[in-house]
C-alpha cells in the first residue's frame, strides 16, 4: 500500500471518528431529562436513621409544610432596645402577618438583657426550594426599612436554605470559567505552542459539558436525587483533571513516535498501542474508586459516584478516540514551533536524568528520607478536629449565619433550630418532663399535634453542630426513648421504635456525622482492595502493587497533615467537615494511582530490554515531565474548588491538591524509583520480566515540550 493511500485512509478514519463523536454528543444532549427525584431526606440519609424517621412522621402533623423564619433585631451598638425600637418592631409584626402561613405572627420575644428581639414568621415550604428562596427574599425586603440604628437579620431553617441556594447561584459558570482558564494557561506553558494547547482544551471542555448533560439524565434515572452545585462542581473538576492528564500522556507519546515515523497516522497508532493500557487501567481504577461511594449512607455521595464515574468514562473515550483523530487531522504543524521531525535529536530530560542517577547511587537512603518526609508531614494531622457547626460551613458569612450568631448572644444557641421529639399524643407530657431534665436542654415545650403523632420542641443551650450539641442530642434520645409507651407510629422501611424519636435539623446533622464515620471505615478498605486488584492484574505481581498502595496511603496522610497545618494556622478553619476525609481519600487514592500506572507500566516496558533498574531510570527520564505536567495541572484544577463558597469544597480541593503534588514531585519521581532500584527484578515478585535482548534499543525520547530542565 502506498504512502498516499495510507494517509488518505488515515485521514478518512479520523474524520469519521470526529463525525461519530459529534453524533454521540448530539444523542446525549437529546436525551430526555427525567424529573429529579425528591431527596430521601434533607440529609440524604435512609429511614434507618432516626432523624429521617422523624422527618417522615412530621408529614402527619398539620404544620408539616410550615417552618419558622426568625427575624433577629438588635442595635448597632449592642445596647438594650429602646421603647421606640420595640414599638417599631411591634408595628412591623402586623405587616409581616400577610407573609406568614396562616396570616398570623406571634408577638416579638425580647431577650432577658433586652439587647435582642426575635420575631418568628411561619413560612410555607410547600412550593419547594425556590419558593422558600422567594419567601425569604420578600421577608427580608419587608423588614429592610426598620430604623437605621437597628440591625435586622433573618435566620432560621428557611433562611439557611435560601442562603445556601443563593451562594451557588452562578457557581457552575464561575467554576467552569476558572477551571478552563487554569487548564489553558498550564497547557500553554507546557507545550509552548500557540496552537497545540487549543486542541486538548476544546476536547476536554466538550467532554466536561457532555458529562454534565449525561449526569442530568443518568443520576435521576437511577432514582438518586441530583444536588446541583456540589455534585456537578466536583464532577466537573474531576473530568477536567482526568481528561487533561490522559491528553498529556497521549500527546507526549505521539511526539515520541513522530520522531521515528514519517506517517503521522502510523505514529498515532503506535502511540495508542503504548498508551491505551495505562489510560484504560488508570481510568478503570478511578471509576472503581469513585463507585465505592455507592456504599455510602449519604445520597449526595451516591450521586457523586455516578456523576464522577460517568465523567471518567467519557474522559477515557475522548482520549482514546476523539483527541487522536483531531491531532492527526491537523498534522505535525500543530506542534509549531517545536515540530517533531523524523530523526531529529531527542532532548533528554536532563533534570529527571540527573535525579534518577542520584537516586540510583543511594536508593536506600533516598527511600528512607522520602518516607521520613511523608511521615513528618503526616504528624501535622495529629491534632486534627472534625465536625463543623452549621454557622461554620460558609467561607463568606451569609445573613442567616450572622443572625444565628446575634441570637446566640442573648438567647440559647439552639433557639433558631429546636430539636423535634416525635411521640404519640398520649405520652406528650411524660416526654416533656423527661426532655426537661436532660443536661444541655434550655427549654421543652409542646409542639403541633396530629391524630397519631405529637411533637415536642426542645431548645438546646449549645450551638447546633458542636460537640456539646451532639452530646445533648445523644442524652435526649436516651431519655425520651426510656419513657414508657412513647413510641410514635412505625415508618415504612424502618424497625419499630422502642420509644420517642429525636430529629430535626440539629439531630440530622449529628446523624450525618455518624454516617460519615461509618462510610469511612467501610469504604476505605474496599477502595484499597479494588486499587490493589487493578495493579495486580496490570503488573502481574504482588510486591509492586502492595508497595504502590502503601505509597498512596502515605501520600494521603502526609497531605492531610500538611493541609491541616494550613487550615489551622493560616486559614483559620475551626475543623474539618465530617465528610471531607472520605471524599479526599477516595479522590487521592484513585487519582494518585494514575501516576503509579504511568510510571510503572513504562518501566516494565523498558525493563524487558534493559532490566528493572535501567528500565525504571529510562521510564523516569521519559515520564518525569509528563507526570510533573499532569500532576501540577490536576492539583491546580482541584484547587479551583476553592472558588466555591463552602468550606467543605475548599478543604477537599486543598487536600487533593497537596496530595497530588506530593504524588507528583516526591512519591512517583523519588520514592517509587528508589524502591525499584533497591529491589531490582524482585520489584515484580512473584512475576518476572521477560527480557528481549535482541530487540534494537530505542533512543530515549524527548520529554514533553515545556518541561523545565
Amino acid at each position: 500500500m502506498s504512502l498516499f493511500t495510507r494517509v488518505a485512509r488515515g485521514r478518512l478514519a479520523a474524520w469519521l471518528t470526529v463525525a461519530a463523536a459529534l453524533v454521540v454528543g448530539a444523542v446525549v444532549f437529546g436525551l430526555p431529562r427525567p424529573d429529579n427525584p425528591a431527596p430521601v431526606s434533607t440529609t440524604g440519609l435512609s429511614v434507618r436513621w432516626q432523624s429521617t424517621q422523624v422527618e417522615r412522621l412530621q408529614d402527619q402533623l398539620p404544620t408539616s409544610e410550615i417552618q419558622p423564619a426568625v427575624v433577629v433585631v438588635s442595635r448597632d451598638d449592642r445596647a438594650p432596645l429602646s421603647e421606640s425600637d420595640r414599638a417599631a418592631l411591634a408595628d412591623r409584626s402586623a405587616d409581616l402577618a400577610r407573609l406568614a402561613a396562616g396570616g398570623q405572627v406571634s408577638p416579638a420575644q425580647v431577650s432577658p438583657d433586652g439587647t435582642v428581639a426575635l420575631l418568628a414568621v411561619p413560612l410555607s415550604t410547600a412550593g419547594g426550594q425556590q419558593a422558600v428562596v422567594d419567601e425569604i427574599a420578600r421577608l427580608r425586603t419587608a423588614v429592610a426599612d426598620l430604623p437605621d440604628a437597628l440591625t435586622v437579620e433573618v435566620t432560621g431553617a428557611p433562611a439557611f436554605t435560601a442562603d445556601l441556594t443563593r451562594v451557588f447561584d452562578g457557581a457552575d459558570v464561575t467554576l467552569l470559567a476558572v477551571t478552563a482558564t487554569v487548564v489553558a494557561l498550564l497547557l500553554l506553558v507546557t507545550y509552548r505552542s500557540p496552537f497545540l494547547w487549543i486542541v486538548p482544551l476544546l476536547v476536554v471542555a466538550a467532554t466536561e459539558q457532555l458529562t454534565l448533560r449525561a449526569v442530568d439524565t443518568i443520576v435521576p434515572a437511577l432514582g438518586i436525587h441530583l444536588q446541583e452545585g456540589q455534585v456537578t462542581g466536583i464532577a466537573s473538576v474531576l473530568v477536567f483533571g482526568a481528561a487533561t492528564d490522559y491528553a498529556l500522556l497521549l500527546i507526549a507519546r505521539y511526539r515520541e513516535e513522530l520522531r521515528r515515523e514519517e506517517n503521522r497516522f502510523t505514529a498515532m497508532r503506535a502511540a495508542l498501542r503504548r498508551t491505551a493500557e495505562p489510560i484504560l487501567a488508570s481510568g478503570s481504577t478511578v471509576v472503581l474508586g469513585v463507585l465505592t461511594l455507592l456504599l455510602s449512607e449519604q445520597e449526595t455521595n451516591q450521586a457523586l459516584a455516578v456523576a464522577c464515574a460517568t465523567g471518567v468514562v467519557f474522559a477515557m473515550l475522548s482520549a482514546l478516540f476523539v483527541l487522536p483523530a483531531v491531532l492527526v487531522i491537523f498534522g505535525r504543524g500543530l506542534f509549531w514551533p517545536f515540530v517533531p521531525r523524523v530523526g531529529s535529536p531527542a532532548r533528554e530530560g536532563r533534570l529527571w536524568g540527573r535525579l534518577g542517577s542520584a537516586v540510583v547511587r543511594r536508593p536506600a537512603p533516598v527511600a528512607a528520607l522520602a518516607t521520613l518526609l511523608l511521615a513528618g508531614l503526616a504528624l501535622g494531622g495529629l491534632g486534627v478536629r472534625s465536625g463543623l457547626s452549621e454557622t461554620e460551613r460558609f467561607r463568606v458569612k451569609p445573613e442567616a449565619v450572622a443572625g444565628a450568631e446575634t441570637l446566640a448572644r442573648a438567647f440559647p444557641a439552639g433557639t433558631t433550630q429546636p430539636v423535634a421529639v416525635l411521640t404519640n399524643p398520649g405520652a406528650t407530657q411524660a416526654v416533656l418532663v423527661a426532655a426537661s431534665t436532660v443536661d444541655g436542654v434550655a427549654a421543652a415545650r409542646p409542639g403541633p399535634v396530629g391524630d397519631r403523632v405529637a411533637q415536642v420542641d426542645v431548645v438546646l443551650t449549645a450551638e447546633p453542630g458542636t460537640a456539646a450539641s451532639d452530646r445533648a442530642v445523644t442524652a435526649l434520645r436516651d431519655a425520651v426513648a426510656a419513657v414508657p409507651d412513647s413510641a410514635p407510629p412505625t415508618v415504612a422501611g424502618a424497625d419499630a421504635p422502642t420509644g420517642a424519636l429525636v430529629g430535626g435539623t440539629v439531630a440530622a446533622g449529628y446523624d450525618a456525622q455518624q454516617a460519615d464515620t461509618k462510610d469511612l471505615w467501610l469504604i476505605l478498605p474496599v477502595i484499597l482492595l479494588l486499587v490493589g486488584a487493578v495493579l495486580v492484574l496490570l503488573l502481574r505481581g504482588l510486591l509492586a502493587p502492595v508497595l504502590l498502595v502503601l505509597t498512596v496511603i502515605a501520600s494521603f496522610f502526609a497531605s492531610l497533615g500538611a493541609a491541616w497545618l494550613l487550615f489551622d494556622h493560616l486559614l483559620g478553619f475551626p475543623a474539618l467537615d465530617s465528610g471531607v476525609l472520605l471524599l479526599a481519600f477516595v479522590f487521592l487514592v484513585a487519582l494518585g494511582v494514575d501516576y503509579n500506572i504511568f510510571l510503572v507500566t513504562r518501566a516494565r516496558e523498558d525493563a524487558r530490554r534493559t532490566g528493572t533498574r535501567a528500565g525504571m531510570l529510562s521510564a523516569l527520564r521519559v515520564t518525569g515531565g509528563v507526570i510533573t505536567s499532569a500532576g501540577v495541572l490536576l492539583a491546580a484544577v482541584f484547587a479551583v474548588l476553592g472558588v466555591l463558597p463552602l468550606i467543605t469544597l475548599t478543604q477537599i480541593g486543598i487536600i487533593v491538591c497537596l496530595g497530588v503534588l506530593l504524588d507528583t514531585l516526591l512519591v512517583r519521581t523519588v520514592l517509587v524509583p528508589a524502591l525499584a532500584f533497591v529491589l531490582g527484578d524482585r520489584f515484580w515478585w512473584p512475576g518476572r520480566i521477560r527480557r528481549v535482548p535482541d530487540a534494537p534499543a530505542e533512543p530515549v525520547p524527548a520529554q514533553p515540550i515545556g518541561t523545565r530542565d
